[in-house]
């Protein structure tokens, strides 16, 4: 699952004692393993390597450049929904032709950016998009790659507000749209070649299943669109696959390909994936302190000093993250992470951050060893879709992002300041 373990009842990222960091750089903190990041990303490129695969890092799971750095030189591309992120891929030497731009609101600044950077494709959302592309390619006299974003009506079984690949959703077109589509802008342009189909499901899937039945649906549609003489030469399935927020709970990269694989041999296709959460969510995990104890009735709340500021995934998404002091009995190491817990002499608690709101907490009714005042928490499985949809709510400054490699460890985004929050307001 990831590289942090316990050794004699204290939690390590790789060779590194996590009492250490915080020591060093305080709480709350965000902590990433670069050991698991590679392994993530490393089995993901084994499963697929029967296929001409080209694995585009999606950079809003978590766009430290320093993270993108590592990623771009063991070969991955990037998924981008922004300039924003255009420009961190860009920052860390990323490959250009190895970036795919999604998004249903690219607005035209941002489109003549990613011309100008020779991005590989655009993954194209509705017809106006496409139109204006087409206008701005003419205009800057780029010329560039555009795939088509098909909706499968397939439901990945996931959160409702992660799920994209049905009909109804604000993304893409409908399988019969999409021949109109081809039929009425393909082959029309010399500056934008529509020439693939992008898939994507939504985020946080837990079986091949919907996959599987995506690829079966988008198939004929290629068949399709190829006996009338249109090229297609890349399919796009997005990301979306799922990551261990408990221990076990989904299907690991060799199983999706498994079932994915065999529905695309000889079907000369390049296949792009846009993995995000698998690779980064369990390389991360987000350190806290213990601020206060508190008895309510018959409810126990661990305060802590990370709110839903750092973390919003909880109270967003109702998303489970596996909380566990960093030091413990060593009865207490090493445990299944899941809800449910069996072992005596835990305690249910809430554990709760300092935000003015109800919303702000990360777990309820969860069972942990006891906790004192200044125990170290970690909440694990935090990589993905933490730090990048932090903010400065309540005006509390953003934590730091630190990176573990074997017995070193760096910060590579430091604590913000006070003074930095309100630098452009000046």
């Amino acid at each position: 699952m990831d590289s942090f373990n316990y050794k004699e009842g204290k939690l390590f990222a790789e060779d590194v004692s996590i009492d250490q960091i915080a020591q060093k750089v305080g709480t709350p903190a965000y902590i990433y393993s670069k050991a698991t990041i590679l392994d993530h990303f490393n089995k993901i490129k084994n499963s697929y390597a029967e296929l001409n695969t080209i694995i585009c890092y999606s950079v809003k799971a978590c766009g430290n450049i320093n993270i993108l750095k590592i990623l771009a030189e063991n070969g991955s591309g990037f998924d981008i929904v922004s300039g924003g992120e255009l420009f961190r891929a860009q920052k860390a030497k990323g490959d250009m032709k190895k970036v795919v731009y999604a998004g249903v609101g690219k607005t035209d600044e941002e489109i003549i950016a990613a011309l100008k950077a020779g991005i590989g494709y655009f993954n194209i959302e509705s017809e106006a998009e496409l139109e204006n592309l087409i206008a701005l390619a003419e205009k800057t006299g780029k010329q560039t790659k555009a795939a088509l974003r098909v909706n499968p009506d397939v439901d990945p079984q996931t959160h409702t507000f992660i799920t994209t690949g049905k009909k109804e959703t604000k993304f893409g077109v409908d399988i019969e749209r999409a021949q109109s589509i081809f039929e009425q802008y393909a082959g029309k342009s010399k500056f934008v070649n529509l020439c693939a189909i992008h898939v994507h499901l939504g985020s946080g899937g837990k079986t091949i299943a919907p996959y599987c039945q995506a690829v079966e649906k988008i198939l004929p549609l290629i068949d399709s669109l190829r006996e009338k003489g249109f090229t297609i030469e890349a399919l796009d399935l997005g990301g979306g696959y799922g990551a261990d927020y408990q221990s076990d709970t989904v299907p690991s990269a060799a199983q999706y390909a498994e079932g994915i694989v065999p529905l695309l041999k000889d079907k000369d296709l390049t296949l792009i994936l846009e993995p995000g959460k698998s690779i980064i969510a369990n390389a991360g995990i987000l350190l806290t302190k213990v601020l206060y104890l508190k008895q309510s009735g018959k409810k126990k709340f661990v305060i802590v000093d990370a709110g839903m500021n750092d973390l919003i995934r909880p109270p967003l998404y109702d998303a489970f993250h596996f909380i566990w002091p960093a030091k413990v009995d060593e009865k207490y190491a090493n445990v299944k992470r899941t809800e449910e817990i069996g072992l005596k002499g835990l305690e249910s608690v809430d554990v709760v951050g300092p935000i003015c709101e109800a919303s702000d907490f990360f777990a309820k009714d969860r069972a942990i060893p006891p906790v004192n005042r200044n125990d170290l928490l970690a909440i694990f499985t935090a990589g993905a879709y933490g730090f990048t949809m932090a903010s400065n709510y309540n005006a509390r400054p953003t934590p730091p992002e630190v990176l573990v490699d074997g017995k070193n460890f760096k910060v590579i985004r430091k604590r913000q300041t006070y003074e930095d929050m309100i630098t452009l307001e000046k």
